[in-house]
């Protein structure tokens, strides 16, 4: 961090804040809903143990798909978590995406005096939304007419309306947004509320992604032969495909100012952003890689760091064959030969599209606060084509404190978050229990 170190004490004295000369933005509060636990301290445990969240799927028939291996969210109950009413108005995607926002906030231990007025934003990210519940409302109309369409499910229905039942439940009055950037979203809601609060426009973002599994989604990835049978080996030469999954993660973003102000624990920094698209295939990675490269390059020269600096990498690693061999082409040549370890969260949590990179950002914090990086579970045979430094099935501590997020994610949406320890700078006299 010596080198970081310097550039942010330099940059203070030249009258801005950060390592880029922006404002520093930092994490206070983690909320996850996933397949191998729901709250923080559970999901923890599960990446550390490398607990799979995988099983057979019960959400809804697979029929003769020959799949039915999902990253299912078997334990949760809304109603632990929101009102009756909260719970009636809004779709199943909107209940975990409220849940993990209220596991959010008490984790941030901010207050709802806090949390109110315009200076306060809810950014959300996902891939489908409500679609499953758009998919009943056809089915009714089909069958019987636009007659049988319930009126109290029309406003259930749409992705727009995820982070507007996020603001209702924690009285947010303020800027809120959905970004529908598929798999990449959970990166680029996390990356705009950052961008929010260092334009100034926000002192606190509530920012994350929720995603639902859903029939026709399922589908279509088993018509794409996407689809692994039983598990997902991401970076194995045997790997079949990806397995889907579904659940939320919210991230509390706080000024340094704000941070302050209120006392609050930081537990991780957001550093920088790289985004790019490769305009190239709607399904398929860019050949050359080249738009992920840049994408990486980006994260780390906005945050102020060289390669060198980051400790690990939290890999988009699919499972796919393209994927993890395009992931493979953007580590060789942004670090150069350096094997830099990286794991893969899907082949515990599943491909969870729109919060996939949401929840990898609350395992990044994670990784931050303990020096522990997850594995990839069942990686068994190394791929001459995938030569990286990859933490097989068992846990591995390391040093953690500059790591990468990767979302390299159909339609060629490149979305690479750079996240650090929270570190103080004790010349200029800044709270030791907000950076740490």
């Amino acid at each position: 961090m010596t080198g970081l170190y310097t550039r942010v004490v330099q940059s203070y004295r030249q009258g801005s804040a950060g390592a880029t000369g922006s404002p520093r933005v930092f994490i206070t509060g983690v909320g996850v809903v996933s397949s191998i636990g729901i709250g923080k301290q559970a999901f923890y445990e599960s990446l550390r143990a490398g607990r799979t969240g995988l099983s057979k799927l019960g959400a809804f028939a697979a029929g003769d798909l020959g799949r039915d291996i999902a990253g299912e969210v078997k334990d949760f109950r809304a109603e632990d978590h929101m009102t009756h009413a909260e719970a009636r108005n809004a779709g199943r995607c909107a209940h975990m995406a409220v849940a993990a926002a209220r596991l959010a906030t008490k984790d941030a231990a901010i207050s709802d005096e806090a949390l109110g007025g315009t200076r306060v934003a809810v950014v959300m990210g996902t891939t489908m939304g409500e679609g499953a519940l758009l998919g009943d409302l056809e089915g009714a109309w089909i069958k019987s007419g636009e007659g049988a369409i319930n009126r109290a499910d029309i406003p259930r229905y749409g992705s727009t309306l995820l982070p507007i039942h996020v603001a209702r439940a924690l009285g947010v009055s303020g800027l809120v947004s959905t970004l529908p950037a598929a798999c990449a979203a959970g990166n680029y809601a996390i990356g705009f509320g950052a961008d929010l609060i260092r334009m100034g426009r926000a002192d606190v973002v509530v920012c994350g992604a929720a995603e639902l599994l859903q029939e026709l989604q399922f589908a279509g990835f088993v018509r794409l032969a996407a689809m692994a049978k039983e598990r997902c080996r991401p970076f194995d030469k045997n790997r079949e495909g990806l397995i889907l999954g579904e659940g939320a993660a919210v991230l509390v973003l706080e000024s340094e100012a704000h941070a302050v102000r209120r006392n609050a624990a930081a537990q991780a920094e957001v550093l920088g952003m790289g985004l790019t698209c490769d305009g190239y295939h709607i399904t398929r990675p860019h050949p050359d890689a080249a738009g992920s490269i840049e994408a990486m390059r980006q994260a780390i020269a906005r945050s102020g760091i060289t390669p060198d600096a980051v400790d690990f990498v939290n890999a988009h690693g699919t499972g796919t064959k393209a994927n993890d061999v395009a992931e493979t082409k953007v580590m060789h040549d942004v670090f150069r030969g350096r094997r830099v370890p990286i794991s893969s969260m899907k082949s515990m949590l599943g491909h969870c599209m729109g919060a996939a990179s949401a929840l990898e950002a609350a395992g990044c914090v994670f990784t931050l606060e303990t020096g522990v990086y997850p594995p990839t579970i069942g990686f068994e045979t190394p791929d001459p084509e995938c030569d990286v430094d990859v933490v097989a099935n068992v846990a591995r501590e390391g040093k953690a404190d500059i790591i990468l997020n990767n979302s390299l994610a159909f339609g060629g949406y490149n979305a690479v978050t750079c996240f650090s320890r929270p570190y103080k700078v004790p010349e200029l006299g800044l709270p030791a229990r907000v950076l740490s």
